[in-house]
């Protein structure tokens, strides 16, 4: 999973995005905070975009894992 900011380029995003799935990685996770979406990479080329009414899934790779995207912000913004 990352969390993109505004210094993250597309070119930098698509060359780590390489380099997690030359690794093993079967899941890559980007959100998006400024429009609350996410991507989410089964591949290089394999994306699937999310809003935030939808749900980031951990499918076969974390088994039992849902989280809305609007839940994830939500908790991510909370301080304790």
């Amino acid at each position: 999973m990352e969390v993109l900011s505004e210094s993250n380029t597309p070119a930098e995003m698509q060359r780590k995005l390489g380099e997690y799935f030359d690794a093993g990685v079967r899941l890559v996770w980007y959100l998006e905070p400024h429009s609350r979406t996410a991507r989410v990479y089964t591949s290089v080329t394999d994306c699937i975009h999310l809003n935030e009414n939808d749900a980031l899934d951990g499918g076969t790779v974390v088994p039992g894992f849902r989280l809305t995207i609007r839940e994830w912000f939500e908790r991510a913004g909370r301080r304790t």
